[in-house]
């Protein structure tokens, strides 16, 4: 009988110890990374898109289904990203959608696709030896409150294996659904003007660019026309925006006109040059165009601030391709052939405005000096080490630099001649606190709370106005960065938006970019390669332990036993 009582108490302080435990449990829910490089963990930043999320975010992620095993991994990263999301607020509602389970619902997801100017992905998949080819879909739409945002899921990365792409898309998921939902839930707080007035690129070929900050900002056009009726005025309207985008000017800035933006920088504003150090004109005598330097007035300007732009031209290897015509008429084809003229360049450092991106074309660019002063410098970008300076004027004959080109590309690499100027900067981040051009100076007219230093401010500069333009078709303009006679997307865009966010971003959302994650995928080729050793290992020798153990076991029992 006592012994049934101390039963009944021990169950009873086992379900009493239970339910105190269920109840600790809901009151003190935690989420445990790991992983050694938390890739599960969120930043504060990501979670501070989501803030103000109180209705529902749903989500359709588009890849699910027969993949190829990294799109698998993709998958399941995205999924646990997601739900690392819907920890941080329930809001966040997701679902896969297998878009080949059925041909009504592969149309649905075309539709939807379609709407949103996206496009299914066409990857090569190896297996067994084989290689096929398979179009998935690597894109998720999220909706809020009548809002709709597409977040792509793969990135676009020219001559990367799909395992290559896979790791780099993983390492970009964090970035790009906080991305997503910073555009759903947030609204516009930041401005951006885009200067005119001084011959800068046509609207139609900076479209594409614009409005994707429109996603982002609010963006208006401005001009320092007024500066000589009511220069106070104009400053004081320059500074109701944020940040000023300058996309190759040709037309030189007046004394007035640098006195103006000068104070807009000592007045803590933030900007985006991007400047053509040179220009080229045709010879109507020869047909063949000559690049001169151009002096638009900024020298002394740029030069206060810690970088020169200098009046020069840069060839680089690698470059990208210009497709021409050979043969004649109905018999000609057309060829790409490289142009050291428009070099592709990559980055080597991991800053977050240009970690994890794809090389940027560049066209005609200049290099660039950074000038010992205070401002901290960062050279965001770099041609590789084969490259060339050209002093000006110099003469672009494109009958004689195709064949100079081709015989300089079937050189043996690090070895070409001429091309040893090693990296040559072409994009520069300056921070901190700018001293100004006037300082010490007579100053063009007074202004009034005029300032000879800002605040912490950023700036970068970029040799090359051409970086910014998106080319047409049939006077529509393309994705910023498409090369449509190559059909191949570079880093252009990417990198100017990382840009213009990072001197926009006071949240450190940006930052997320710099996250590196470890992913290991296997050598398809060694697999292919020792595919049946490895089939043999896995089913054979199982087996053969499993005999040796009977074997050994029955020896053992029969001797034990024998006795």
């Amino acid at each position: 009988m006592i012994k049934e009582k101390k039963n009944i108490q021990s169950l009873l302080f086992a379900l009493i110890a239970l339910l105190v435990l269920n109840w600790l449990g809901s009151k003190f829910y935690h989420r445990f990374d790991l992983t050694q490089d938390k890739r599960y963990t969120l930043s504060e930043a990501a979670k501070a898109t989501l803030e103000q999320a109180n209705s529902p975010i749903n989500i359709e992620v588009f890849l699910d289904g027969n993949l190829p095993p990294e799109f698998k991994r993709l998958k399941n990263e995205t999924q646990q990203l997601l739900e690392e999301f819907r920890a941080a607020n329930p809001n966040v509602i997701y679902q896969f959608v297998d878009p080949q389970s059925s041909e009504e619902t592969l149309r649905s997801v075309q539709t939807q696709l379609q709407q949103l100017n996206l496009r299914g992905a066409l990857v090569q998949i190896q297996e067994g030896g084989k290689t096929t080819n398979e179009t998935i879909y690597p894109w998720a739409i999220a909706y809020h409150n009548e809002k709709v945002v597409p977040i792509g899921l793969l990135k676009k990365i020219q001559g990367k294996t799909p395992e290559e792409r896979v790791n780099a898309s993983i390492q970009n998921l964090e970035y790009a659904f906080a991305d997503g939902f910073g555009k759903l839930t947030q609204p516009k707080r930041r401005k951006v003007a885009v200067l005119k007035g001084n011959a800068e690129m046509d609207d139609r070929y900076i479209a594409d660019f614009i409005t994707t900050l429109r996603d982002y900002y609010y963006i208006g056009q401005f001009t320092l026309d007024s500066v000589a009726v009511s220069p106070q005025r104009t400053l004081e309207s320059i500074q109701g925006y944020d940040l000023l985008i300058v996309a190759q000017p040709q037309q030189s800035f007046s004394e007035e006109e640098k006195y103006v933006l000068d104070q807009y920088v000592m007045h803590g504003g933030s900007s985006l040059w991007m400047i053509d150090a040179t220009t080229q004109r045709l010879d109507t005598v020869s047909g063949n165009s000559f690049a001169f330097g151009i002096d638009l007035g900024l020298n002394d300007f740029f030069f206060k601030y810690g970088v020169r732009i200098n009046p020069n031209l840069v060839k680089a290897i690698p470059p990208s391709y210009v497709v021409l015509a050979t043969g004649e008429e109905r018999d000609s084809d057309y060829t790409p052939f490289p142009w050291l003229f428009s070099p592709l360049v990559a980055s080597e450092t991991s800053h977050p405005i240009v970690n994890n991106i794809d090389p940027v074309k560049f066209e005609y660019v200049s290099s660039l000096d950074t000038l010992p002063n205070a401002i901290d410098k960062t050279l965001l970008l770099s041609t590789g080490i084969e490259s060339k300076i050209i002093g000006l004027p110099a003469e672009i004959d494109l009958d004689r630099e195709i064949p100079k080109n081709v015989e300089i590309m079937l050189q043996k690499e690090n070895s070409r001649p001429g091309f040893n100027a090693g990296p040559v900067p072409v994009a520069v981040l300056l921070e901190g606190e700018f001293q100004s051009v006037y300082a010490n100076r007579v100053k063009p007219f007074p202004l009034q709370n005029a300032r000879d230093s800002s605040p912490v401010s950023k700036m970068v500069v970029i040799s090359d106005g051409d970086v910014i333009k998106n080319q047409l078709d049939r006077g529509r303009p393309l994705e910023l960065g498409y090369d449509k006679w190559t059909n191949k997307f570079h880093g252009n865009k990417e990198f100017l938006l990382n840009t213009v966010n990072y001197l926009l971003d006071d949240s450190g959302l940006i930052n997320i970019r710099s996250k590196e994650i470890a992913v290991a995928f296997l050598d398809l080729d060694k697999t292919s390669e020792k595919r049946g050793l490895w089939q043999f290992v896995n089913l054979v020798v199982p087996l053969v332990l499993l005999l040796l153990f009977g074997i050994v076991f029955r020896y053992l029992r029969k001797r034990k036993f024998a006795r």
